[in-house]
């Protein structure tokens, strides 16, 4: 019996019509083979613990099993603010979704798996590169605890493929709750096919809103659900670090999923204007930036549900987007500083935080884990972060203070254990610096799959103290904070 007749597998998006995408088989790649298979993903989702013949043959085009349905989506979008028209899946396909045993569904897309109607330039391919970069960076997020698509396997081949140099093509497996962007809607608005929107609109809420479908304004719900849940990720993404790089409308998951890693790029040390992508010139994208792009590009989606949305109700949830960002962000901190109350001082203590950290240029993640470690280490360790140790000693002392402010349910003091403890909880010890990334890819290219191994285990526990995984830790060389990541795959 193949493996394709023991699982349940839909293909509900090619019921759709049309004009939401074209059916198109992958173009296999020359002698494919498994670089690696993400298991923790795999029996998740019913697949083997290891990865079989049977499923490379499948994954890789050479044998597509009939309950697939392969298509290739048609979107738009905004990209750097500039309206794209010619958007789609140019070298990933929908390959079908798959349902687990508590009844969710996710999408099994392929990604690098050849030329589509919607390539333009492009051959359709993907590269062992920016595939690797891709499978770990899905993997640091999920593992993280922020809302991500996921890496089911990762294939290799010896065909070759040309950017800046001669690569070799690369197949991922991505798995996602949905690959519904806002592209999706603004296509179907600016091409004046508002029955499909209002199709689409109507499938988004029965597969991902079901809730809403009971409300008096479905749609309404449907938006003001895209906007807190775009709201929590961004504040997730400025809480960690994480600059994602090309937050175009077209690669922003209506789920509020981390979605398409290019170049993305986690902060060394805390520069609030820094750009992880260097195509972008005039730093639309930069980290500083992302909160005021997610709600420029909320505003791009409202714009296109106005034939199915009033004008009052788009912009009453597009107000909601900074109280809902700042509230959750707001909370991150908190659980980052370790308090558990407001006090009217408290954004004093933060800002004066943030100034210190940017004029120090202070490793944002090595700061936040070393004062999660107050209760087992000296005060000292944090002091030693910065240039300016006065001002670092100083602000400290006030932080320690409004520490002491907090009471545990017996009106005592809480103690500096129990309050390192939960920081450790949410403050990470390991993240994949793009200097980590780039010595996995270079292993990689040679044949030596072991470092990016290595990399995707440490980062499926990155708040848990690893001893025999400490050089991981350790704050990046100069080389490894001035690396240039592209857009190119």
């Amino acid at each position: 019996m193949s493996f394709w007749d023991t699982v349940t597998l839909t293909t509900r998006f090619s019921e759709l019509p049309k004009s939401f995408y074209t059916p198109i088989a992958p173009q296999p790649l020359l002698n494919t083979r498994w670089v690696t298979w993400n298991s923790d993903l795999a029996k998740q989702y019913g697949f083997p613990i290891e990865p079989t013949d049977e499923l490379l043959q499948a994954f890789s085009g050479m044998d597509v099993p009939e309950q697939f349905a392969p298509l290739a989506m048609k979107y738009a979008g905004h990209q750097f603010g500039v309206y794209n028209p010619d958007l789609g899946d140019g070298r990933g396909l929908l390959l079908a979704e798959i349902a687990t045993k508590n009844g969710e569904v996710a999408d099994i897309h392929l990604k690098g798996a050849g030329l589509t109607p919607y390539s333009r330039m492009g051959d359709g391919r993907a590269v062992l590169r920016s595939s690797v970069r891709e499978y770990l960076c899905s993997e640091a997020m999920a593992g993280l605890g922020i809302a991500t698509t996921r890496a089911l396997g990762l294939m290799s081949s010896d065909t070759p493929v040309y950017r800046e140099k001669q690569e070799f093509g690369a197949l991922l497996i991505r798995m996602a709750d949905t690959h519904v962007r806002f592209g999706h809607f603004e296509h179907f608005f600016y091409t004046n096919q508002l029955a499909e929107q209002k199709l689409l609109a109507d499938k988004v809420i029965e597969w991902y809103f079901p809730e809403c479908a009971e409300q008096e304004k479905p749609y309404v719900m449907m938006f003001n659900q895209i906007v807190d849940r775009t709201a929590l990720m961004i504040a997730q993404w400025q809480g960690v670090g994480f600059a994602h790089g090309v937050m175009n409308t077209d690669n922003m998951s209506i789920l509020g999923q981390t979605f398409d890693y290019g170049p993305f790029g986690f902060l060394d040390d805390y520069q609030p204007e820094f750009i992880c992508n260097h195509s972008d010139y005039q730093g639309r994208y930069a980290f500083d930036q992302q909160p005021r792009i997610a709600l420029w590009n909320l505003s791009a989606l409202a714009h296109s549900l106005s034939a199915l949305i009033e004008r009052d109700d788009l912009e009453q949830a597009l107000n909601q987007y900074e109280v809902q960002l700042n509230g959750y962000f707001s909370e991150l901190m908190r659980k980052k500083l370790g308090l558990l109350t407001r006090l009217p001082d408290d954004g004093i203590i933060f800002d004066a935080m943030f100034e210190l950290l940017a004029t120090n240029k202070v490793d944002y993640t090595r700061f936040f884990r070393q004062l999660s470690m107050l209760d087992t280490q000296e005060s000292q360790g944090v002091v030693d972060l910065f240039i300016d140790r006065v001002q670092a000693a100083q602000w400290l002392d006030i932080y320690l203070s409004r520490c002491n402010s907090e009471l545990d349910d017996q009106g005592k003091v809480v103690r500096a254990a129990q309050r390192c403890e939960k920081m450790r909880q949410v403050n990470p010890k390991y993240i994949l610096r793009n200097y980590l990334a780039q010595i996995a890819i270079d292993r990689a290219e040679e044949g030596d799959f072991s470092e990016l191994h290595r990399l995707a285990e440490l980062l499926k526990k990155p708040y848990d103290e690893q001893p025999h995984n400490e050089h991981y830790a350790k704050l990046p060389p100069e080389w490894g904070k001035k690396l240039e990541i592209s857009c190119s795959s």
